[in-house]
């Protein structure tokens, strides 16, 4: 397999069924509708008795069901029976994909293989491959249960690119349209469409290091660090893929260190600029504390100005207005039956929420007696409004996700608190297509 060692990036050998039926074989990523088995009963039966990627994967609504023992065997045994009965075809090369959601937008992104030892989630890392959010390490153990021995590995992980030129992914897109697709069609339960494209050869690997070559330029810091990826969705997949590495390699030596499909992950990697991904804020709600002092205690440790609105519409605007030089943050919250509407205004340029959540969090350790249950974390504007209506508490509206601070944040602050950002709605999220040998 080709090798940009210097990007931890690698050409892999990717594994498509030989004949796709895109509705019953490509599922959605496991750590979707967590909460909705219903969901998942329906794109059982949307495979039916089809090869598919359903069998493949642990589905994480399914995680405290007591029987995971016997799911992960199963699956094991399924990676093993489709490899064994000859369903895949085999191709070294990437893939470039056009996925169009049901909300209309058109999504790009180019699936290859990364390096673990070039990807780190812990707080302080200057890996070339980072965290976006904080990783709770407690979730990397039951993960490492499917991962260890599978077969076959199957990737929901989407890397970002910083790439204002589109010189990756586009770069990529461009060469690879001039030939006949590898697959296209429509996904189960109307989630949209994807078609995706080869990418290889002599003349494709020549786009990719430039590219490559381009984005680590721009991203390398005085210090020599470089920044050249971030993680959009998976980040504990892909911690979990770094633990799983990192104990199996204690058994390898010599050239198997290097080669080992162990080492590598298969990724999706999306431009952060790409039209069709939509970065949406997600929201905070104070439950059971004083809204005034809390706001006021905000005040004080951001800076910056506290103004009154009339209405929640004026409100919304002015906290969404994508001019404005500095982060704003709108309360909302509702005492005797009266409503506050009140924005903070702040000259901070840094990504709202990573300023925010740890000043929530000094507040609630001092005055909360239930700090598990006094904050929820709400996404859709009109939702955190409603919210703020109701008696002993306190919305928080954040503004929108600033893309073209993104990446600098994450390089002065590290990883942003849990639950900062969302990637389009869940039916966006990525569906597994492509598979690669793994043990």
């Amino acid at each position: 397999m080709k090798t940009f060692s210097n990007y931890g990036v690698q050409i892999p050998e990717i594994l498509l069924p030989k004949k796709i039926d895109l509705k019953s074989w490509s599922v959605i990523a496991c750590d979707q509708y967590t909460q909705d088995k219903e969901y998942w009963a329906k794109a059982s039966q949307a495979a039916g008795t089809n090869p598919s990627t359903l069998n493949l994967i642990f589905p994480e609504v399914y995680l405290n069901d007591g029987d995971g023992e016997e799911r992960i065997k199963k699956i094991h045994e399924t990676m093993k029976t489709y490899l064994d009965s000859g369903i895949f075809s085999a191709g070294e090369e990437c893939i470039y994909i056009e996925r169009k959601t049901e909300y209309g937008r058109t999504r790009k992104g180019l699936v290859l293989a990364v390096d673990l030892e070039k990807y780190e989630w812990k707080p302080d890392s200057k890996a070339l491959i980072r965290a976006t959010e904080a990783t709770v390490p407690e979730r990397i153990p039951p993960r490492m249960k499917i991962r260890n021995g599978a077969a076959l590995e199957l990737p929901h992980i989407m890397l970002l690119a910083n790439d204002p030129k589109d010189e990756l992914v586009g770069g990529a897109g461009k060469l690879a349209k001039s030939s006949s697709p590898l697959y296209d069609g429509e996904l189960m339960l109307n989630s949209g469409h994807i078609t995706g494209w080869a990418v290889k050869g002599d003349e494709a690997e020549k786009v990719l290091e430039s590219a490559l070559s381009s984005l680590a330029k721009a991203g390398t810091d005085k210090d020599g660090k470089t920044f050249l990826f971030a993680v959009g969705d998976g980040n504990h997949s892909l911690a979990t893929a770094k633990a799983v590495w990192d104990e199996h390699k204690k058994t390898l030596s010599g050239e198997e260190l290097e080669t080992s499909p162990v080492r590598y992950a298969l990724v999706e990697i999306v431009n952060i600029y790409d039209e069709g991904l939509t970065f949406e804020p997600i929201h905070r709600v104070i439950f059971n504390q004083d809204a005034g002092k809390l706001i006021l205690f905000i005040e004080e440790k951001l800076g910056g100005q506290v103004k009154s609105f009339a209405s929640e519409k004026e409100l919304e605007d002015f906290v969404a207005d994508k001019n404005a030089k500095g982060a704003r943050y709108g309360f909302i919250t509702t005492e005797g039956g009266s409503e506050k509407l009140c924005v903070l205004e702040t000259e901070i340029t840094d990504l709202a929420i990573a300023a925010l959540q740890p000043v929530l969090d000094e507040y609630l350790d001092a005055n909360s007696k239930d700090k598990k249950n006094d904050i929820d974390y709400i996404h859709g504007t009109s939702d955190v409004v409603k919210l703020g209506h109701k008696e002993n508490a306190l919305s928080i509206l954040l503004p929108p996700i600033a893309k073209d601070s993104f990446f600098a944040t994450i390089n002065g602050r590290g990883p942003l608190p849990r639950k900062s950002f969302s990637m389009g709605e869940a039916s966006e999220k990525r569906f597994y297509v492509e598979a690669r040998k793994l043990f």
